[in-house]
C-alpha cells in the first residue's frame, strides 16, 4: 500500500495514488487535514503525539474541541488513503499508537525529504569536486518544487516549514549556481542570480554569486552596482555593513582593469545654457564654487544648495556656477526641472527624476527600475568611481529629492528651492538675498545699453529700487527698454510707480515679481504693433489653461486666430521673457509667470476656454480614430478644426506627444462647474480610451473616466454614463481587480437597456465576458459572449460579432476545450482579416496560437504568434506584445528549442517591467520556470 501513494508539500500540498502506470490524484480535504497530513509526512516512519498536531495547527490559538478535529482528520486521511480498508481493520498506512499517529511511507515518497537527500548528495559530489554531477543532481531536485511550499496552508507549522524549505531551496540555487560558475557558466547564470536577488535582496550569498558572474561576463559597472545595491539594503534593513564574502567582491571588481571590462556610457552634458547677461553674484559664485570646485583638489561637497523667494535668481546663479565648475565632473553634468512651484503642474516624483536621469547615464528605458528603492540604489552604483554633477532645479522640497541624497563621494547635487533644506554636515546652503544696486544697475546696462542707463543716474536709481533687486523683475524692465528704444528710463520708472500696490507688491517676496510681470504685459497691451496686443492678449489666454505646455494650434484656438500667427504671438512673448521655447514649435510659461498669467482674468474667458477645449477634444478625436479606425469612436463629435493627422503612425505618435496636455486639459474640464465645459472634458476622456488601453495608462484612465461619470450623473447624461462606467471597468479589469469592474459592467448593462440601445447592451455582454475571461472566471464567460454574438448577429455590427466569437475562443481555452476556442477563433480571424481590423486581429492569432500549443501543434502555433506580434507592434500595445512572447517561449519550449525560448522568455521580461500587471506577471513567472525546468536533466542515476 505505502509504495503506491506520494505525498507533495513543494507546492500547494497534494498526494497521488499509483495504479499500474497512471497516478490518480487524491483529494486531501480541508486546509487543516492538510496540515495535519504535512506534519506527518514531514516526519515519516517516526509518531507525532497529538499535542504537537495541535499546536502545529492552531498554536496558541487551538478550540476546546482540537484534539476531537484531529481524530476527525486522522480518520478523513484513513479514508482517502486506504479506501478499501474494511471498516474495523487497522491502518497500516496511518497508524495510530500510545506514542502518536505514524505515517509508514519510505521518504522518497515525500518530496520534501526527496529534495533534502537529494541536495545532500549534490553538496558530497560537489565537495568531491564533480560540479558536472552536482548541478545535474541541483537540477532534478529543484525540478520538485511546483511553487511555494504548503501554498496555502496557514497555521504555526505550515509557516515554519514553509520558511525552512524556502531556506533549503535558496540554498540550493546558489549551490547550483556555483557549480555553473565554476564550469564557466557566467553568462547563463547571471540572469537566474539576478532574478534570485531581485526576490531576496538581503542574502548576501547570492548577490556574491551574481557580482563574481557579471564581472566575470564582462559586466564590471553592473557587477559594482549589485554591491552598492546590497551594501544600501543591509545598512536601511538591518543596519548592518556588507560580510567579508561581499566585500573581498567587491575588491576583485575594483582591482580589475576597468577598460578590460567595461565600456563607460557617453557622458552627458545637460546643463542650461547660462545667461549671457549674467551680472553680479560675485561673493555667492566664489563660496558655491568652491563647494564644489575646491582650490585644494579635495572632493566637492555632495549636496549644494540655493534657498530664496520666487525671481531672486536662483536657477539662474544654479546654471552659472554649475558651469564654472563642470572640469570637475568629468564624467558628466545633469540637468532636471523638478516643477516644484509650477503652478497647475503636478511636480515631479522621485521616481521620475530618478529615472530621466539613470536614462541620461546609460540606462536603457526598459531597465530603470519601478520601485524607487531600486532606482534609489542604481543610482548610487552608477555614480560609484565617476565625478557627475547633478543640477536639480526648482526642488519642491527634501522629500523630493531625498532618494538621491548620500551619493558617493566625488559627486555632487546642486539644488534650487524656495524651501529651506536642512540635511546634515554635508550640505551647505545659502540663502540668496537680492541684488545690491550696483549689480542692478549693471544687469539693467547690459539689457538696455549701458548709454542709456547712466544719461540718468536718479532714474536709474529709482528703478532699482521699484525693482527691489530682483534679478527676474530687472530682467524684465531691461527687456522692456530694450525692445522700446525710444523710451527713457524715467519712462519705466514712472510707469511701476503709478500703481502704488505695485509698489507695496514689489517689496513683498512673490509680489514683487508679480509687479514686474504685470508691467511688461501693461507694455505689451498698449504697445503700437498688433502683434504686441496679441502677444499680450495671449499670455491672458494662456493662464486659463492648466496645462503643461502649449504650440501654435492650441494658442490659435484660445486666441481664434490662425496658428501660423499665433505661433508669432508666441515668440513675441519669448522674446520679452514671458515664456520659454522647449522645442521646436512647443511653449512654457515660466513658473511665476504662469501664477501672473492664472490672475490676469481676461474679459469673456468662456468663450477662448471653450474653443481651446473643443480643439483638444476634436483633435484626440480624429488621431483616436486614425490610429484605429476599426475601433467604435464613444466621443460625440466636437465642431472645432482638430490637429492634422496623416496616418496612423503620426496619430499614435501625435497622442504620445501631446498625452500629458490632453489628460491635464481633460481633468481640468471635468472639474468645471460649468456644463459646456465639464461636456467637452468627457469628450476628452472618452477620446483617450483606446491611447490609455494602448500604453496600458490604467490609473490615468480610471481617474479621468470616474470624473466623467459624476459629470454624465450631473447632467443627466444616461448614454455618457453607459460609456464612463464601460471605461472604469475596462480600467479594473486591466488591472485584476475583476468585482469592481463587474459591477461598473453591469451598471452599464442596465443603462443600455433602460435607453433600448441594443448597441451599448451588446458592448455590455461582451465587456462582462471580457472581464470574467481576464479574472480567469471562463464558466461565467461564456454565457455571455455566447449572449453577444446572439445580439451583435441580430443587429448587424461585425466587430461586435468578432468580440464575441473571440470572448468565446478565450472561455473555451480557458475551461480546456483547445478545439472549440479554434472553432470560434477562426471563424473570428477570417472576418477580422476580411475588413482589415489589425488589433482583432493580433488578438485572434494570439489566441489561435496559445490554442494550437494547447493541442500539442507548437509547429502551428508560432506563425500565428509570430504575426501578432508583428500587428501589434505599431500601435504599441504592451500587454499583447508581452502575451505573444510568452506564448512564443511556451511553443519553442514544447519544440525542445530552448535557445529561442530563452530569448522569448527574456524579452518577455523587458517587456513586462513596469507594467505592473498582477496577472501577466504571474503568467511570464511561470513561462521562466518551464523554460528553466526544461534545461533540466533526468533524475539522477540510482535516485
Amino acid at each position: 500500500m505505502s509504495e503506491a501513494i506520494t505525498v507533495r508539500l513543494l507546492g500547494a500540498v497534494a498526494a497521488e495514488r499509483r495504479r499500474g502506470s497512471a497516478e490518480e490524484p487524491i483529494d486531501l480535504g480541508p486546509a487543516r487535514q492538510q496540515t495535519a497530513l504535512a506534519i506527518l509526512a514531514a516526519t515519516v516512519g517516526r509518531p507525532v503525539p497529538m499535542d504537537r498536531l495541535v499546536a502545529g495547527i492552531w498554536g496558541q490559538d487551538a478550540p476546546r474541541n482540537a484534539e476531537q478535529s484531529v481524530y476527525t482528520y486522522i480518520a478523513g486521511l484513513r479514508r482517502l488513503f486506504e479506501p478499501d480498508r474494511p471498516r474495523r481493520a487497522p491502518s497500516l498506512l496511518l497508524a495510530g499508537s500510545s506514542a502518536g499517529y505514524i505515517l509508514r511511507l519510505e521518504p522518497d515518497q515525500v518530496d520534501a525529504l526527496l529534495f533534502a537527500e537529494w541536495l545532500e548528495e549534490a553538496r558530497r559530489v560537489q565537495r568531491d569536486g564533480d560540479d558536472r554531477e552536482a548541478e545535474r543532481r541541483l537540477d532534478q531536485a529543484l525540478a520538485l518544487w511546483r511553487g511555494t511550499a504548503l501554498s496555502g496552508l496557514a497555521g504555526p507549522f505550515a509557516e515554519k516549514e514553509r520558511a525552512r524549505l524556502e531556506q533549503l531551496r535558496l540554498a540550493a540555487q546558489e549551490q547550483r549556481a556555483e557549480s555553473l560558475l565554476r564550469l564557466g557558466g557566467h553568462k547563463e547564470v547571471a540572469e537566474e542570480l539576478r532574478d534570485l536577488t531581485r526576490h531576496h535582496p538581503l542574502r548576501e550569498r547570492a548577490r556574491e554569486l551574481l557580482m563574481t558572474a557579471l564581472f566575470h561576463s564582462g559586466r564590471r559597472a553592473e557587477a559594482l552596482e549589485v554591491y552598492e545595491e546590497g551594501r544600501l539594503l543591509l545598512a536601511q534593513e538591518l543596519g548592518l555593513s556588507p560580510g567579508e564574502g561581499l566585500r573581498k567582491c567587491q575588491e576583485m571588481v575594483l582591482s580589475a582593469d576597468a577598460a578590460a571590462v567595461e565600456v563607460r556610457p557617453a557622458v552627458p552634458h545637460q546643463l542650461p545654457r547660462p545667461l549671457a547677461e549674467f551680472v553680479g553674484r560675485s561673493r555667492e559664485l566664489v563660496r558655491l564654487k568652491e563647494r564644489l570646485a575646491p582650490r585644494d583638489a579635495t572632493p566637492p561637497g555632495p549636496l549644494v544648495i540655493i534657498t530664496g523667494p520666487p525671481g531672486v535668481g536662483k536657477s539662474a546663479l544654479a546654471a552659472q556656477v554649475a558651469h564654472a565648475a563642470q572640469e570637475r565632473f568629468p564624467d558628466g553634468q545633469l540637468y532636471v526641472n523638478c516643477r516644484g512651484a509650477t503652478p497647475g503642474v503636478p511636480a515631479l516624483t522621485p521616481i521620475d527624476v530618478l529615472g530621466r536621469f539613470l536614462r541620461a547615464l546609460g540606462v536603457p528605458p526598459h531597465a530603470v527600475p519601478a520601485d524607487l528603492d531600486e532606482a534609489a540604489a542604481m543610482w548610487r552604483s552608477r555614480l560609484h568611481e565617476r565625478r557627475v554633477l547633478a543640477l536639480l532645479d526648482d526642488a519642491a522640497d527634501l522629500e523630493q529629492i531625498r532618494p538621491l541624497l548620500s551619493t558617493p563621494f566625488g559627486n555632487a547635487l546642486l539644488v534650487t528651492s524656495r524651501e529651506s533644506m536642512s540635511w546634515g554636515e554635508d550640505a551647505y546652503q545659502l540663502e540668496l538675498g537680492r541684488m545690491s544696486h550696483a549689480e542692478s544697475a549693471t544687469m539693467l546696462a547690459r539689457l538696455a545699453g549701458a548709454g542709456r542707463i547712466s544719461a540718468d543716474a536718479g532714474e536709474t536709481a529709482r528703478l532699482v529700487r521699484l525693482c527691489d533687486g530682483l534679478p527676474l523683475a530687472l530682467r524684465i524692465a531691461g527687456a522692456r527698454l530694450a525692445g522700446r528704444p525710444d523710451w527713457s528710463v524715467s519712462v519705466l520708472a514712472t510707469r511701476l510707480s503709478d500703481e502704488r500696490n505695485r509698489l507695496h507688491e514689489l517689496a513683498a517676496g512673490d509680489l514683487a515679481v508679480r509687479s514686474s510681470l504685470t508691467a511688461s504685459h501693461t507694455a505689451l497691451e498698449r504697445g503700437a504693433r498688433p502683434l504686441d496686443r496679441l502677444a499680450a492678449r495671449a499670455l491672458s489666454l494662456l493662464g486659463l489653461l492648466h496645462v503643461p505646455e502649449t504650440t501654435g494650434e492650441a494658442a490659435g484656438a484660445l486666441l481664434g486666430v490662425p496658428a501660423p500667427e499665433a505661433e508669432q504671438a508666441l515668440e513675441r512673448l519669448v522674446d520679452a521673457h514671458l515664456l520659454d521655447r522647449t522645442g521646436p514649435g512647443r511653449y512654457q510659461l515660466h513658473d511665476l509667470v504662469r501664477l501672473f498669467a492664472a490672475e490676469l482674468r481676461p474679459q469673456s474667458p468662456w468663450e477662448p476656454l471653450v474653443r481651446a477645449l473643443s480643439y483638444y477634444a476634436a483633435s484626440a478625436r480624429l488621431a483616436s480614430h486614425v490610429s484605429d479606425p476599426h475601433r467604435n469612436q464613444f466621443a460625440r463629435p466636437v465642431d472645432a478644426t482638430p490637429h492634422a493627422i496623416g496616418g496612423a503612425a503620426e496619430a499614435i505618435a501625435w497622442l504620445e506627444d501631446e498625452e500629458a496636455v490632453l489628460t491635464a486639459a481633460a481633468g481640468q474640464a471635468l472639474g468645471s462647474p460649468d456644463d459646456t465645459i465639464a461636456g467637452l472634458g468627457v469628450s476628452l476622456a472618452f477620446s483617450l480610451a483606446w491611447h490609455q488601453e494602448r500604453f496600458y495608462r490604467m490609473a490615468e484612465k480610471k481617474a479621468l473616466n470616474t470624473l466623467a461619470l459624476e459629470v454624465c450623473r450631473r447632467l443627466g447624461d444616461e448614454a455618457g454614463a453607459q460609456l464612463a462606467h464601460t471605461h472604469i471597468s475596462n480600467a479594473l479589469r486591466m488591472t485584476g481587480r475583476t468585482d469592481e469592474a463587474l459591477t461598473h459592467l453591469q451598471a452599464a448593462l442596465a443603462l443600455a437597456r433602460r435607453l433600448g440601445d441594443a448597441y451599448g447592451e451588446m458592448r455590455a455582454l461582451g465587456n462582462l465576458a471580457s472581464a470574467n475571461n481576464s479574472g480567469e472566471r471562463y464558466g461565467d464567460a461564456l454565457p455571455w459572449a455566447e449572449r453577444q454574438l446572439v445580439l451583435a448577429r441580430s443587429i448587424g455590427t461585425r466587430v461586435g460579432t468578432r468580440y464575441a466569437l473571440t470572448a468565446i475562443g478565450s472561455a473555451h481555452r480557458g475551461m480546456g476545450r483547445p478545439e472549440r476556442a479554434r472553432e470560434a477563433l477562426e471563424e473570428a480571424l477570417t472576418d477580422a482579416v476580411e475588413v482589415g481590423d489589425g488589433v482583432h486581429e493580433a488578438q485572434i492569432r494570439a489566441g489561435l496560437g496559445e490554442c494550437r500549443a494547447d493541442m500539442g501543434e507548437p509547429e502551428q502555433a508560432i506563425p500565428q504568434l509570430l504575426r501578432a506580434r508583428e500587428l501589434y507592434a505599431p500601435g504599441g500595445h504592451r500587454i499583447g506584445t508581452l502575451r505573444c512572447l510568452i506564448g512564443l517561449s511556451r511553443a519553442y519550449r514544447m519544440m525542445g528549442d530552448l535557445d529561442r525560448a530563452r530569448s522569448a522568455v527574456a524579452q518577455a521580461a523587458a517587456s513586462e517591467n513596469g507594467l505592473g500587471h498582477a496577472r501577466w506577471a504571474r503568467l511570464l513567472r511561470e513561462e521562466q520556470a518551464a523554460v528553466h525546468a526544461a534545461r533540466r536533466p533526468s533524475a539522477p542515476h540510482g535516485a
